[in-house]
């Protein structure tokens, strides 16, 4: 009985993880034309997000039932590329790495 109730909380942690990197992380995804650059949540369901469509940076909004474009940039904003994860990351590497950086000791100098 330990077991299984133990097994069900590891695979409600594992989703409901999953559930939450998918939630508040955003990924650059796409063919190489349109690329999200930053994102921010504005509300429960809201969200304001800056797309590089080509050369130029358009700032749009988004809710549950509209997309409104708010403006395009005159100053783009520069686009980071993650240091330590390829762009093509699984939610696997992800997992590991954060947990390796959790159990990996500190090394203290005496």
């Amino acid at each position: 009985m330990s077991i299984s109730l133990s097994l069900f909380v590891v695979l409600a942690l594992i989703f409901g993880l999953a559930y939450l990197m998918r939630r508040f992380t955003v990924t650059s995804s796409g063919n190489g034309q349109m690329k999200v650059v930053a994102s921010m949540m504005a509300g429960a369901k809201e969200r304001i997000m800056v797309l590089q469509v080509g050369d130029e940076q358009h700032l749009i909004g988004i809710t549950p039932n509209n997309i409104n474009h708010l403006s395009t940039l005159k100053a783009p904003l520069e686009t980071q590329k993650p240091t330590s994860l390829p762009a093509d990351g699984t939610f696997k590497d992800k997992l590991v790495e954060a947990m390796a950086a959790r159990i990996k000791p500190e090394k203290k100098h005496d």
